[in-house]
């Protein structure tokens, strides 16, 4: 899969049986559709994160930022909050999946590690933290 934001070739990184996109140059990660719920719910983290329901399905913000091209269709995503305090994200359109920029998964990782409680999930925080925080800004 080609990165949205750089063109670079991306790498698979998979975690418990999911596949996930990540492009070594600028930190981006991509989610096919129903990954992030299935990475969520196996570490039952659905209501600490999605608690708008899925971003594929919630409303457009508006921002400077620039839309990316979907990596599937070429469309372009619309840009979407998650979690609370929100993260901006992209989210295609047509259903395809989720682009994070550099940095995006680490910040909504950060955000679940603020919630109560500290069971299963942590494996999760722990991994998407470590393995995408390259990028971030602190």
């Amino acid at each position: 899969m080609i990165c949205p934001t750089d063109k670079s070739a991306m790498v698979v990184v998979n975690y418990e049986g999911i596949e996930l996109d990540y492009c070594a140059e600028c930190c981006g990660v991509w989610f096919d559709s129903g990954e992030l719920e299935l990475l969520l719910g196996k570490m039952q983290l659905d209501d600490a994160i999605l608690e708008g329901g899925s971003p594929l399905d919630l409303p457009e913000v508006e921002t400077k930022e620039k839309k990316w091209r979907c990596p599937i269709c070429g469309r372009r995503m619309k840009k979407v909050n998650v979690g609370n305090p929100p993260v901006l994200i992209d989210a295609c359109g047509q259903g395809h999946g989720l682009w994070f920029d550099g940095g995006e998964v680490a910040q909504l990782a950060a955000r679940c590690r603020q919630k109560p409680g500290g069971s299963p999930e942590g494996r999760v925080i722990c991994f998407l933290g470590e393995v995408f925080k390259a990028g971030t800004q602190e």
